[in-house]
């Protein structure tokens, strides 16, 4: 009985199946590389994420502790009129801070005209923040402006010729004067009194009323 082509079989299985055995080591190990780079790449955002929310909550817990303290240099004013009125209206203060003011209030809003001030001064009454502006301090502050208020709802911001400061936050008696709009005093003017404790009508609309 000839043995050799017994031998030359076993020899072709042995050899396939220690190529079949790399082969599943490889696979074996391409896998583990996939799964643990895939593991790792999760791990990384996980790791970039909570860094992101940590800072995140670091920075709103900042502004928060920023809002609970007196705000250097604002000017509180008292005993303001509230009185709703189709007549014109004298304000001491410019902007004004409050006061008799029209029926309608300003719609809250990004606006690079002027403002009717007895409107205006009833979205100070509903909670609104009122910023404005000397024309004159140029683009790249008020882009700045523009970009702090960003997409709060009850602010307005607006231009005010003759105002004898660059930039003015004003809330109703409430009142912050700064030379220029990174002055890191406006975010927190914002943070504290949007529909703040000021507020005579918390909750009252800043929209539905005018779009001058």
């Amino acid at each position: 009985m000839n043995k050799k082509p017994v031998q030359r079989d076993t020899a072709r299985k042995a050899t396939l199946a220690a190529i079949n055995a790399r082969q599943r080591a490889r696979e074996r190990k391409r896998t583990a590389l996939i799964f643990g780079g895939v593991g790792a790449l999760i791990l990384t955002i996980i790791v970039a994420v909570s860094i992101v929310v940590t800072a995140e909550i670091q920075d709103g817990n900042a502004a928060k502790e920023a809002a609970g303290r007196p705000i250097e240099g604002v000017q509180a004013y008292e005993n303001l009129g509230r009185d709703h009125t189709l007549d014109p209206v004298f304000f001491e203060q410019s902007p004004p801070v409050g006061g008799n003011h029209h029926p309608l209030w300003t719609n809250c809003g990004i606006y690079t005209r002027t403002l009717p001030k007895a409107n205006t001064v009833h979205s100070l009454e509903h909670g609104a923040v009122w910023i404005s502006y000397q024309p004159e301090i140029g683009q790249s502050q008020i882009d700045e402006l523009a970009a702090l208020v960003g997409k709060r709802s009850y602010v307005l911001l607006s231009p005010y010729p003759g105002q004898d400061a660059p930039v003015i936050a004003t809330a109703w008696g409430l009142q912050l004067k700064v030379d220029s709009a990174d002055d890191s005093r406006l975010p927190t003017f914002l943070d504290k009194y949007i529909q703040g404790p000021q507020t005579p009508e918390p909750g009252a609309p800043c929209s539905g009323g005018i779009t001058p």
